[in-house]
């Protein structure tokens, strides 16, 4: 159920990478999202099972500049009673207040901050990721490649879902479902 909080900012990346120019005379590239292509969702551990829930829902806005990819930003919402654990009742749970708490803090966001070079030809994305009210600065691995007219960005957001006050009172508890959760995000876009 913690698994929202982790999609939430990624949501997203997650999330999701989504970029603005920052520097005027630089060209970039407005891309348009295609959602039935992109998908941002949490991975946990509940019982020590691997669960997996998805974002029906989330706006991407990306500018991506290839001559100087530092230069490129993103952001990302979520709508997070979208999230989709594949079962209505677990569905309706997490929407409550010990989880994401969707009636009071309906979206979760990503921003980027910067993107440069790293490793293995990916990317070093850093930016403020906003859930159930509360920010927190990530930094994570995220590639870029292209597939014919489209872009596909792609990485994994792992996050810790207490520090986002996703399981509140006895889901505080760590033993059932785990602090550890993963946002994962593939966003493929077009100009």
């Amino acid at each position: 159920m913690l698994i929202r909080s982790a999609a939430r900012r990624s949501a997203l990346g997650a999330a999701v990478v989504a970029f603005c120019v920052g520097l005027p005379g630089i060209a970039a590239a407005l891309l348009k999202t295609d959602p039935a292509k992109s998908s941002v969702s949490a991975v946990f551990k509940q019982m020590n099972v691997p669960v997996e829930g998805k974002f029906k829902k989330f706006h991407a806005q990306i500018d991506f500049n290839d001559a100087k990819p530092e230069m490129s930003r993103a952001s990302v919402d979520i709508d997070i009673p979208s999230f989709d654990l594949g079962d209505p009742e677990f569905n309706s749970e997490v929407m409550k207040k010990e989880w994401f708490n969707a009636a009071q803090f309906p979206k979760a966001s990503f921003v980027s901050s910067a993107m440069k070079a790293g490793a293995d030809g990916k990317f070093d994305v850093t930016g403020k990721l906003t859930i159930k009210g509360r920010s927190a600065d990530v930094r994570f691995p995220m590639s870029v490649k292209r597939d014919g007219a489209s872009r596909v960005f792609e990485g994994a957001l792992p996050i810790r879902r207490l520090a986002f006050n996703i399981g509140e009172g006895e889901w505080k508890d760590t033993d059932i479902v785990a602090d550890e959760v993963t946002i994962k995000f593939r966003v493929v876009a077009t100009q």
